[in-house]
């Protein structure tokens, strides 16, 4: 990341999936948290967890289950974030 540059809420996430599953590994934002990463449910709680405080958002059981990559978590957060802009 350049300098000046923002941070979007894509880094932010990217960050704490591989804060949590992958230190000082490079992977993508489409690889499977579980089948690539490694994750079990208690990882997945927890970055659930730590993105929701993180954001101010709320991601229920059943939206997270449907979360098989971080690009997933990503686009849920971006939809989340621009709802909240509107309201």
């Amino acid at each position: 990341m350049g300098k000046g540059r923002k941070r979007t809420h894509e880094d932010v996430i990217m960050d704490i999936v591989r804060d949590q599953l992958a230190p000082g590994v490079g992977f993508t934002s489409k690889w499977k948290l579980v089948d690539d990463c490694g994750a079990d449910s208690l990882d997945i709680i927890e970055i659930i967890m730590a993105v929701e405080d993180e954001f101010g958002v709320e991601i229920s059981d059943e939206e997270a289950e449907g979360m098989h990559t971080p690009r997933d978590i990503i686009t849920h957060v971006g939809a989340c974030l621009k709802e909240n802009a509107v309201l």
